[in-house]
């Protein structure tokens, strides 16, 4: 692991698209792993097609899943969906260092999402009982996190360009009839993933107060 000062950096690793279960148990692996000097990441990524059910997650909110696997993890919240033409963004902190609750985190990422979306001319407000974020009432971005021994896991999805028709398929993050929407539904400009992810990590950064990124392209190097 790289040297940290005072949980001053924060490492970026972006991946092309992964499977869900390969990637959980890799985050997993790595929070149990890291230590007091281990630096905090940021994983960017997109998954193959999957539903995720969160740990207090319904059965019933799973309407028809098909042919796309669904998978019972550990984050919080009920069952979303995730596929090619969505940004998935996973947020790996040591919350005390930074001084910072869980409630203070999911903040800054529903106020990086906003502040993403406005450079897109995308009005994108938050919802006090609902987390996530939502363009004229449906849903654009989704949150889901986990701590453990202090740390953080999990993250965020922010649909750019997708095919929406797995929603369908679900009640998503266990609300009936909620609509979903993505970002090339309200922008006619061309949407590129790994500019969308850069300009949104480099949001996250700076409201975590991080004065050093470095950027990786390969898997942490974690004992099995």
């Amino acid at each position: 692991m790289l040297e940290t000062s005072e949980g001053r950096t924060i490492i970026v690793r972006t991946f092309a698209q992964q499977p869900y279960e390969y990637v959980w148990q890799l985050m997993k692996r790595f929070t149990q792993q890291r230590t007091e000097q281990t630096d905090d990441e940021i994983w960017v990524l997109e998954h193959e097609a999957v539903f995720t059910q969160g740990q207090a997650g319904k059965p019933e909110h799973v309407i028809d899943a098909g042919d796309i696997p669904v998978i019972h993890a550990d984050r919080g919240g009920q069952v979303t969906y995730h596929g090619p033409g969505q940004l998935i963004m996973y947020i790996l902190i040591n919350l005390p260092r930074k001084k910072l609750g869980v409630r203070a985190l999911v903040d800054i990422i529903e106020q990086s999402l906003v502040m993403l979306l406005s450079q897109y001319d995308i009005t994108a407000v938050t919802k006090p009982d609902a987390p996530g974020v939502y363009v004229n009432g449906a849903k654009i971005a989704s949150l889901g996190l986990r701590v453990r021994r202090g740390c953080s896991f999990h993250g965020l999805s922010l649909n750019i360009d997708m095919d929406l028709e797995p929603f369908s398929r679900i009640n998503p993050c266990g609300y009936r009839g909620l609509q979903m929407t993505q970002m090339k539904e309200s922008y006619v400009g061309r949407l590129d993933r790994d500019t969308i992810a850069q300009q949104l990590w480099r949001l996250l950064a700076n409201k975590l107060g991080y004065s050093d990124i470095k950027q990786l392209d390969y898997w942490p190097d974690l004992k099995q």
